[in-house]
């Protein structure tokens, strides 16, 4: 039996995969403008590279592997001492000491590290307390997703359910998350 060969319908891109390949980047990158320009980054390369499509996977598999490195991209440019370079942050927005420093040159915090600390294992404390308080399957979904980071297909094969109800499941268990958190670690 031939192996199917998949093939491009660059027309339909947008229509087809905009909204799935905004939410995958969206997760990963908690920025909206920044999650559209990468999607957009991600069509235009595969516009450029479609020449090397093979066929062998299919088009949303193949963007979301060109997505994938665009956002490894980012993250490497950004925590990269010439993108460090590139990333100012305010330091004084207004008076005679207006400005802003290099990030990479900010000056430490003087906090003291172990309150930091403390802190940090309060709120891994409270929000595995709250992923405790979520139904079953939420919090199996949610761990699975986004703490053990398997992939969609993983999940949905090893719970036999289907992605939309998937993603339904994850939204509903970071809504709750987000309440339960709000409710026993910000506003306290």
């Amino acid at each position: 039996m031939a192996e199917k060969t998949h093939t491009l319908n660059t027309n339909k891109w947008i229509d087809n995969y905009a909204d799935y390949l905004y939410n995958y980047t969206i997760t990963r990158v908690n920025n909206s403008d920044l999650a559209k320009d990468l999607v957009q980054d991600t069509f235009f390369a595969g516009l450029k590279s479609a020449k090397n499509f093979q066929g062998k996977a299919t088009e949303r598999t193949w963007l979301v592997s060109i997505l994938k490195r665009k956002i490894i991209d980012h993250y490497r440019k950004i925590n990269s001492k010439k993108g460090q370079a590139e990333v100012r942050m305010n330091f004084y927005d207004d008076g005679e000491n207006e400005g802003s420093w290099l990030e990479e040159r900010v000056p430490q915090s003087w906090d003291n590290a172990s309150e930091k600390n403390i802190e940090n294992e309060e709120l891994r404390n409270q929000l595995e307390g709250c992923i405790n308080k979520l139904p079953e399957k939420y919090a199996m979904v949610f761990r699975m997703k986004t703490v053990q980071e398997f992939e969609t297909a993983e999940i949905c094969k090893e719970l036999e359910i289907t992605s939309s109800n998937l993603w339904v499941m994850i939204h509903r268990a970071r809504t709750q998350l987000r309440k339960c958190m709000e409710d026993n670690w910000f506003n306290n």
